[in-house]
């Protein structure tokens, strides 16, 4: 197990990765990764020289390995100076997941050191930590491993994510793009040594924080079918701060290669969504109270729980902590004070002189305090080089200095200010003795602080009575609104810390409330925080997980695109590429063709400045509409005036305009109208409606047709549109609902048109017009790239079961692009398109065969 580094980290950084460990070849042999019908000339190189992706794992059974930057271990030099010697860290929320989880469910994790363990050392101590630790460590080099944590995590995506924009380059810092590179050499590492252990088809991988956000990528891009749980235990900021990350869809595409995303609250999972939405145009669903995002035909789930703590370990330091001489010494020292607490990390986020100024003022405010009231604040040191540290540190000192020599006496300071290390259990005598936590961030994810302190006042019995604290059960919170764990403290009273004076009064509230209050807020914290442990959360993960990966080996999963534009395209088992050989010769062998065309998306590109057709197309057309056994329609929502003009030199094609409103079998024929209805009042009851939603939606229009009516929002703000779409459908609906009319939504649009008016009807009329004509189709082609298609692939599904075509027809339902749909085959792009109908062009000129001259005769 050597350590690897990368020379071309441009390659990296712009999705092209290189092969990792080219230092051992090996031979090429079709790696673990085809658990999946695909092509094998997609796979790269980097699947044939992963780690161990030709060697079967020997671990067996459904696992969990837990990723995270930071292995749950604790470590130190030997006091002879020969090699290491390990301990688990019992604070590591990671070791704590074990217990939510099944008891025979083996859990490995992956992650880094805290130490730097030389080259010479990395195989000694893998081999031992992967033996009795379950552990497997990922050494970073020094050059990456700087740029990685200290550079890309810390610069730039920490204060990001804590809404901390990169003005200046003393406030974040600009963007750097050769530690983004780091970032994701850093991610492959960690992924190389997951695939090293991993047996894709019996474990689970559960990644965590942003540390690893782009790593379920290279897991996916190896393992189609393999279960990825991804949670982010930091914020997840708004789309406009998210936004301003140059490598924005490079981590929401990563992201998307796991299966189930977790966030701890509601505001970080929407922010997500919101993301997805305006950078990726995609759109989610609730289902049974389950959110998921439809990417690709996989179904992402999205999480929402807050982590807890683990109860048994508090309890057990908790009592630890009462038998301690340093509690009884805080005991003594703050005899016959009112104690306030703060335990935060020493960071911008944390708010800690804010809570320093509110204490000010409520000792200005509420004289009574001064001399009865203390504010003790712990401030933890921070694991990483923080920004503006020193500056903080002197403000909070500058507070702190000031405070206690305006309000302090002899015997009194009101202010105790810790700047170093506390122990677990220290840390469990100062909540014990607290008559209040405070907790004043300006950004928080999961603060546990509040968590730990409501288990620490819930009274112990037996023995640890004596020492004055049992019985306690009553407990106070004052906790900023921007931290994670606010909407679970109902009871708690939230803040503003932006507002120091109502900070100030609310601390006043917490220590002034009657006793049986502070009882009753206790009591119903404690019941949310003792049932809503980390087991709970890491439980109700796994189930999450396995819920959404339940239909893994029922789809059929393709691997598509490059570098982060990677993708695993789940598809039905029946869904296949439409074969330009298998199309003709099932053309050239039928008798009776039936052909649909859509035209939007299907022979003219979508996003075309120029809606005519092409030339090219004209003359393909022409050449299939000219065999006397071809029924040629191109089957569109746009109105007949455009579809007439713009077809007029194919004499021989028929049109069905509106969706099948109108209706016109060759040029030299009259429109049929396909609808009973005729009467279009309606229409001046739902355009005032749509006019009031297009004055409100900027980039929005209303399109009139002869038989519909469509507001469209393609160029308004997508979050907006879709919110307004929404909200007008409803409208709609409510203004017209007895009226003979139909109100869609669609890609962009809200339409209102007569009821029963679908391009399966124009199928359905056609296919009964040829059968009665004795001409019953025995070949069917239709094409078509969006919703209103679908309606024509599904009377196509159900005509021969109705016996209005052949029972031996070949039926060919296409949609363009590799996406969820009723049809059987899927062609990639409009150009495919034309190519098929170009062969078919060229099969309709060749000339018959001779043994099937005497049959066509006939």
């Amino acid at each position: 197990m050597m350590s690897r580094s990368y020379t071309n980290l441009l390659d990296l950084a712009s999705g092209n990765f290189p092969v990792m460990g080219r230092e051992r070849e090996r031979p090429r042999m079709m790696p673990r990764v085809m658990t999946v019908p695909g092509s094998i000339c997609e796979l790269d190189d980097d699947l044939a020289h992963s780690v161990s992706s030709d060697n079967l794992s020997s671990l067996a059974g459904d696992r969990m390995i837990i990723v995270a930057n930071l292995l749950p271990l604790k470590a130190k030099r030997r006091p002879d100076n020969k090699g290491w010697s390990f301990s688990w860290n019992e604070d590591s929320l990671l070791l704590r997941l074990k217990d939510g989880l099944p008891e025979d469910m083996e859990v490995l994790f992956v992650g880094s050191l805290s130490i730097d363990v030389d080259p010479i050392e990395q195989d000694d101590v893998s081999s031992y930590l992967l033996d009795k630790f379950r552990c497997v460590p990922t050494f970073l080099p020094p050059n990456i491993l700087e740029k990685y944590y200290e550079g890309f995590c810390k610069r730039h995506l920490w204060p990001l994510f804590h809404y901390m924009l990169p003005f200046s380059p003393d406030h974040g810092g600009r963007f750097d793009r050769s530690m983004w590179e780091a970032y994701v050499s850093a991610n492959k590492m960690f992924s190389q040594k997951v695939v090293e252990v991993l047996n894709p088809e019996d474990d689970f991988v559960w990644v965590h924080d942003y540390h690893l956000m782009v790593l379920p990528t290279f897991l996916r891009r190896r393992f189609n079918r393999l279960r990825i749980g991804f949670f982010l235990h930091s914020p997840f900021p708004s789309s406009e701060i998210y936004r301003t990350l140059p490598v924005r869809e490079e981590i929401l595409k990563a992201l998307l290669c796991s299966d189930l995303v977790g966030f701890h609250t509601f505001d970080y999972a929407r922010h997500f969504l919101s993301c997805c939405s305006r950078m990726l145009g995609l759109e989610y669903q609730s289902k049974r109270g389950y959110i998921g995002l439809e990417y690709f035909g996989r179904t992402v789930g999205i999480k929402i729980m807050p982590v807890g703590i683990h109860m048994g370990h508090i309890e057990s330091m908790k009592k630890i902590a009462y038998k301690e001489v340093k509690f009884k010494e805080l005991k003594q020292q703050f005899e016959g004070k009112t104690v306030l607490l703060g335990v935060d990390d020493l960071d911008i986020f944390k708010g800690i002189n804010l809570k320093l100024l509110a204490m000010e003022h409520m000792l200005k405010q509420h004289p009574k305090w001064q001399g009865q009231a203390v504010l003790v604040q712990i401030a933890n040191p921070l694991r990483g080089k923080g920004i503006d540290l020193e500056e903080i540190q002197a403000e909070i000192q500058e507070s702190c200095n000031r405070i206690n020599k305006q309000f302090g006496k002899p015997g009194y300071e009101p202010i105790v200010y810790i700047d170093k290390p506390v122990s677990s259990s220290e840390r469990m005598a100062y909540y014990s003795l607290a008559e209040c936590v405070v907790v004043t961030a300006v950004r928080d994810g999961m603060n546990l602080t509040p968590y730990e302190y409501i288990v620490c006042r819930h009274g112990v019995s037996g023995s640890e009575t004596d020492s004055g604290v049992g019985g306690l059960d009553k407990s106070m919170l004052v906790v900023s609104e921007f931290i994670g764990c606010s909407p679970s403290l109902s009871g708690a009273i939230r803040i503003n810390p932006w507002n120091v004076e109502a900070t100030a009064e609310a601390m006043n509230e917490a220590v002034s409330m009657a006793e049986q209050e502070k009882q009753l807020r206790h009591e119903k914290h404690y019941r949310f925080v003792s049932t809503h442990d980390v087991a709970y959360w890491s439980r109700s993960f796994l189930q999450d997980m396995e819920r959404t990966c339940a239909d893994h080996f029922r789809k059929r999963c393709y691997g598509i695109g490059l570098g982060f534009g990677f993708r695993v395209v789940a598809l039905d088992p029946n869904f296949r590429k439409l074969s330009i050989d298998d199309i003709v010769n099932a053309y050239i062998k039928s008798k009776s063709r039936a052909i649909f065309l859509d035209y939007d998306g299907t022979v003219m590109p979508q996003n075309s400045i120029i809606k005519s057709p092409s030339s090219e197309v004209i003359s393909i057309l022409n050449k299939i509409c000219g065999d006397q056994n071809n029924t040629v329609f191109i089957v569109s929502g746009r109105g007949r005036e455009s579809l007439s003009k713009w077809f007029s030199p194919c004499r021989k094609l028929g049109l069905a305009a509106e969706h099948g409103y109108f209706l016109r079998w060759a040029e030299d024929q009259e429109w049929e109208v396909c609808s009973q209805s005729s009467d279009f009042g309606w229409m001046h009851l739902a355009e005032p409606v749509m006019q009031s939603y297009t004055d409100a939606t900027d980039g929005s229009c209303i399109e009139r047709k002869e038989s519909a009516i469509v507001w469209q929002y393609r160029d308004a703000d997508s979050g907006f549109g879709f919110s307004q779409a929404k909200e007008m459908l409803d409208h709609l609906e409510s203004v017209l609902a007895n009226e003979p009319v139909a109100v869609k939504s669609g890609q962009f649009i809200v339409e209102v048109k007569p009821q029963g008016v679908t391009k399966g009807l124009v199928a359905e009329k056609i296919f009964t017009s040829l059968a009665e004509k004795g001409k019953r189709a025995d070949f069917v082609l239709c094409i078509g790239d969006d919703r209103s298609d679908e309606d024509m692939f599904e009377i196509i599904g159900d005509a021969l079961s109705r016996n209005i075509i052949s029972y031996d027809t070949k039926v060919f339902a296409c949609t363009v692009g590799q996406k969820p749909s009723k049809a059987k085959y899927y062609l990639d792009d409009t150009s495919e398109v034309v190519l098929m109908l170009d062969s078919l062009a060229e099969a309709t000129d060749s000339p018959v065969t001779s043994d099937e001259e005497p049959e066509s005769s006939a």
